[in-house]
């Protein structure tokens, strides 16, 4: 998936994407990258409110999970099940999230879970950046339920 047929998606079936005005800079396997500016996520300290922060960091992983599994022919509802967030510094301008999975090898793991009970559980990492220098850090844990037909 390419990253504007990504910001596409987001905008169009997250709407709070498109008002924070999300950007995606890269989308594979990998990892995702979304930024953000700081207009339409500020607070009353002239820096990023936490939530517009913490809803890119969880935008970001997400988007992993869905990349990934568009990427492998699945198509699945995919939801967050739970997360923490810590933030390093205030952020005054455009940001980024990285999304990427800590254990490359729960992949693998979570594929055969879903293919077997229709539905897994995967930990993904994100990563806020403000110029060139970490924000924030967010943990957290997604699940997917398929809905293609074989694979329950």
């Amino acid at each position: 998936m390419n990253p504007q047929t990504l910001e596409q998606y987001l905008h169009d079936h997250i709407p709070l994407s498109k008002a924070m005005q999300v950007s995606v800079f890269e989308a594979n396997q990998e990892r995702v990258i979304l930024s953000a500016p700081l207009a339409p996520n500020i607070n009353h300290t002239e820096s990023v409110f936490g939530g517009s922060a913490s809803a890119v960091a969880t935008l970001a992983a997400w988007s992993l999970v869905h990349v990934r599994l568009k990427s492998a022919g699945i198509t699945s509802g995919i939801v967050i099940q739970n997360n923490t967030m810590s933030y390093e510094r205030p952020i005054h301008g455009t940001f980024t999230a990285r999304s990427f999975i800590k254990q490359p090898e729960a992949w693998d793991v979570f594929m055969r879970t879903l293919s077997r009970r229709g539905r897994a559980r995967i930990a993904i990492s994100a990563i806020l950046d403000y110029e060139g220098q970490p924000a924030g850090n967010f943990e957290g844990n997604f699940v997917a339920i398929a809905k293609a037909p074989g694979i329950r």
